[in-house]
């Protein structure tokens, strides 16, 4: 178990605790890029642990994984990206990140 994933999942969850006022939650859907540099498998994992005790116990957790996008300072070319280490068709590694990094709280079901 990664500890990064741990304080991470940690932190979702006391989000969804102190917004949600429900007695009972179901289903809790997260947005993790794929460049984020979390494993939505240790999130998982984690989540369990974490909402042990709480409304969220025993709630189905949905991770969505867009992928990373960049853009190229050199040519201004705009493409996917699984990891950090790219190199665009130009042959320039000098990138932007243009979205893949984000961690979201994208919906919360309730009983």
């Amino acid at each position: 178990m990664a500890v990064h994933e741990l304080g991470i999942t940690q932190s979702v969850v006391e989000t969804v605790l102190e917004t949600v006022e429900s007695p009972r939650i179901t289903g809790l859907q997260l947005e993790i890029g794929r460049i984020s540099g979390l494993v939505p498998d240790s999130v998982r994992f984690c989540f369990d642990l974490v909402a042990e005790g709480t409304a969220l116990e025993g709630a189905r957790l949905e991770i969505i994984e867009p992928p990373g996008r960049v853009r190229c300072r050199t040519c201004d070319a705009e493409f996917d990206v699984v990891e950090m280490v790219a190199l665009c068709e130009c042959g320039s590694v000098d990138l932007d990140v243009v979205s893949g990094r984000q961690l979201r709280i994208r919906s919360v079901e309730v009983q």
